[in-house]
């Protein structure tokens, strides 16, 4: 039997449909997360209507992939993202949000990990991922060196925070 690309252990992974408007709507603007995503402003409607929109463009012409990721009951839990796709050098960035603070410790972004990694390598030809972390966000260090992701680098005081400058972590993983 064959192993689907887009699912490992507790989570699928899936497209963004119109009906997840109310969901990224409540994601996105959630301004407790915005520091994690290094977002300012909050999104409208309008603009997450449009985004999912142009959601089935090919990630070779936008650069960039968003996933819902799902609960074994089809509940969505958070998303994960590939950007600055670079087909040439065979490369992406990985952001990835389990948002409500039950679902997190759980297993689901570790599980994500795993079949993002899998699908980049098998179904884009990715030689490596990457991810930026803030060095203050422990959670998502200890996810991503779970997942296999090792330390690349430290930017100094790269982030800029309410209570001062922050060093954000280059963590990289290859793919094999």
């Amino acid at each position: 039997m064959t192993k689907k690309l887009l699912q490992h252990g507790k989570i699928t992974l899936r497209p963004l449909e119109p009906g997840d408007i109310e969901l990224l709507y409540k994601w996105e603007n959630d301004s407790r997360i915005w520091g994690l995503s290094n977002t300012r402003t909050p999104f409208s409607r309008y603009i997450l209507a449009e985004y999912i929109k142009n959601s089935d463009r090919d990630i070779y012409e936008t650069k960039q992939l968003r996933l819902i990721i799902e609960k074994t009951d089809n509940q969505p839990v958070g998303a994960v993202d590939l950007f600055d796709f670079e087909p040439f050098h065979l490369r992406a960035g990985v952001g990835i949000l389990i948002h409500d603070e039950k679902d997190r410790n759980c297993g689901y972004a570790t599980d994500t990990l795993e079949a993002l990694s899998e699908y980049a390598l098998h179904s884009l030809g990715l030689k490596q991922l990457y991810a930026n972390i803030s060095a203050d966000n422990f959670q998502s260090i200890k996810l991503f060196e779970k997942a296999g992701f090792t330390k690349a680098g430290t930017k100094k005081q790269w982030l800029k925070t309410f209570s001062g400058w922050v060093d954000e972590l280059l963590f990289q993983k290859i793919l094999d």
